[in-house]
């Protein structure tokens, strides 16, 4: 067998092509520059034995394609660029992440930060840059969002107060939630966001099931929590009493930041808290809640035309 092999090997055209191969391999840029670099450790036998290392690293793109996304990258390994690096008596390929792939763990990592529950598309994708700061409100806001980040960049603390949100129909209260959300994911400052009415229908069928009290515990324990549409659900007794005066207690004395998005202003929203579904007036109950929302929330006023057509 091995004199067959020696056979086919020594055939002029086998011989041809792997000279052929092996010029090729060598006249690449890239690995004249390394064996240039340590031409004083590197002898032909080592070289020899590296061909086929150095044939798989010229046979790949060394740069980002920027082709947009890892999926398309036609490497060997997606997302991965080689790199050429001196072994035990041999050159060996490794691979390092290209500045594609890079972005998009980046990318992975920020959607880490964000736990959402019920909330539209369009929000959870919003930024800031996208933002129209065109009325008074949105000024406001956009003025608080860069104290809100200033002081968590140079205080290395997240601020105890939020923002409390409120206008009418399609303003962008949710888009503003969720960019506001999106600009802290960027900096690692997690946030839970979520749309309250579809939430409290959530947690009624958690009832039987008995995880509402995880719920409730992961929630009211978030770095950043932000409820969506505050108010728009008919507010039950139990809503009101047993999950969000819980949460809102809870962040109150932890010193833990809330945003809140409502059609409601803080007198509109205690009157609606005051009135349960079962028709009583609870007006201490519903006054003791806004008293929390209130020392959580600087409330700004959202003007502005349906967005919603």
């Amino acid at each position: 067998m091995k004199n067959a092999l020696n056979k086919v090997i020594n055939v002029p055209s086998f011989q041809q092509r792997y000279e052929e191969v092996k010029r090729n391999i060598l006249a690449n840029q890239e690995v004249q520059e390394f064996l240039k670099t340590h031409e004083n450790v590197l002898t032909e036998d080592v070289i020899e034995r590296s061909l086929p290392a150095l044939q798989e690293f010229t046979n790949q793109a060394h740069k980002c394609c920027g082709s947009g996304g890892t999926a398309t990258c036609t490497n060997y390994v997606n997302g991965f660029i080689p790199k050429l690096r001196l072994g035990n008596q041999i050159i060996v390929v490794d691979y390092i992440p290209c500045s594609q792939r890079i972005i998009e763990e980046e990318q992975r990592e920020i959607e880490k930060m964000i736990r959402s529950f019920h909330m539209p598309k369009d929000a959870l994708t919003a930024n800031i840059e996208s933002m129209d700061i065109n009325t008074p409100g949105r000024i406001r806001i956009a003025d608080f969002v860069a104290d809100f980040i200033n002081e968590i960049r140079e205080k290395q603390t997240i601020p105890s107060k939020g923002l409390y949100i409120h206008g009418g129909f399609g303003v962008g209260k949710s888009f503003i939630l969720g960019a506001i959300a999106n600009e802290l994911a960027a900096m690692k400052v997690q946030t839970v966001l979520m749309y309250v009415p579809e939430f409290l229908r959530e947690l009624k069928e958690s009832i039987d099931d008995s995880t509402i009290k995880q719920k409730i515990e992961y929630i009211k324990k978030a770095p950043v929590l932000m409820l969506d549409d505050f108010g728009a659900e008919s507010m039950t007794s139990w809503a009101r009493d047993e999950i969000f005066s819980t949460i809102l207690n809870y962040r109150m004395s932890e010193k833990k930041p809330i945003f809140i998005s409502s059609n409601f202003n803080y007198d509109e929203l205690e009157y609606h808290l005051a009135n349960s579904q079962k028709g009583d007036y609870e007006r201490i109950k519903a006054a003791r809640m806004m008293e929390r929302i209130k020392s959580l929330t600087i409330p700004v006023p959202l003007d502005g035309t349906n967005r919603r057509g």
